[in-house]
């Protein structure tokens, strides 16, 4: 009888902890450097999760190895609910590029729920003598051997739409990683490289004012957004079949509590519902989640599908980190 009463104390204090969650700040880690797209949706959710949750939302950088030291950070920490992570399509890209991944994708998290999807945009310096899609494919063809082409480091967003790109036009060009989208840009922009294929969120503002050339969007169809309305799709310009777009979902450490998941759940999906939220969103030409992948089990099924399309395209390129 001692003992069911203990077990039932027991129960009972858990039941009131996980009531009073969260009472301390959240931790949301952003495994890409701060002033890149992740960071900038990182950043807008938080003060939309604060005000669901009524706590302190603390967003922290860590960079680096493709976005796996911050998921490995967050698989490694204390599963209650106050790390957490957000990360985008790499989550499901990472299994294939790295041989010694230090985590499971689908067995070291729990799933929270998708965020959005964010459609991606071909850009080039602004001194390229091309000016649409045709002109750039006449350059790249005549200047074999000789393009840069940006990118954000091994399995950042960018380096992926650039891997199929290449696929798509067979043609090689120089990648050159950075640590991060924002000095990738800030290279783009002086010059010192040619093109870069990257989320609306990082290069809506640097088309609308003219800082860069933009020769197409990776969807199938164009965006409703003021900054890229008018711009093609690079399906009808040409490469026949060419979809990306980069996702973004949040994560917690295996064996956080149910009710603590449920609770951020209920609480991101309150978040997407922010008319603030999805009117900064769209301004960048993302589309906030709306379908069942805001559920936890969907948006973990999504995930492995996702692992299933994006491996044999990365091994075929032979393009892998140690």
């Amino acid at each position: 009888m001692k003992n069911l009463i203990y077990a039932a104390m027991l129960m009972g204090a858990a039941a009131a902890a996980m009531a009073e969650f969260p009472d301390k700040p959240i931790t949301v880690v952003v495994p890409f450097a701060a002033g890149g797209p992740t960071d900038k949706v990182a950043r807008d959710l938080g003060e939309m999760l604060r005000k669901q949750l009524n706590q302190s939302i603390i967003i922290e950088n860590v960079g680096g190895a493709g976005g796996t030291l911050g998921a490995a950070k967050v698989a490694k920490a204390s599963a209650d609910g106050y790390t957490l992570l957000l990360h985008h399509i790499g989550m499901a890209t990472s299994p294939a590029l790295y041989r010694k991944l230090p985590y499971d994708t689908l067995s070291d998290f729990e799933y929270l729920g998708m965020i959005n999807e964010v459609p991606m945009t071909l850009i080039g310096r602004s001194t390229l003598p091309a000016n649409n899609f045709a002109e750039l494919r006449k350059w790249i063809d005549t200047n074999k051997g000789k393009i840069n082409l940006a990118n954000a480091g091994l399995g950042a967003a960018s380096h992926l739409c650039g891997l199929l790109f290449q696929q798509s036009i067979a043609v090689d060009m120089t990648t050159v990683p950075y640590k991060g989208t924002a000095p990738a840009m800030t290279d783009l922009l002086g010059g010192q490289v040619d093109l870069m294929c990257d989320q609306t969120t990082n290069t809506s503002q640097q088309i609308e004012s003219g800082k860069v050339k933009a020769f197409g969007v990776t969807t199938a169809k164009r965006l409703n957004t003021p900054a890229l309305a008018k711009l093609p799709t690079l399906e009808e310009s040409g490469l026949k079949g060419f979809n990306v777009s980069i996702w973004h979902g949040m994560y917690a450490p295996k064996g956080t509590p149910k009710a603590v998941v449920d609770k951020l759940n209920s609480a991101l999906r309150a978040a997407l519902k922010d008319p603030e939220f999805i009117k900064r969103e769209e301004a960048l030409g993302a589309v906030v989640m709306t379908d069942n992948r805001l559920g936890t089990a969907e948006h973990k099924k999504f995930v492995e599908t996702e692992i299933n399309k994006w491996g044999p395209a990365i091994k075929a390129a032979g393009q892998y980190a140690d």
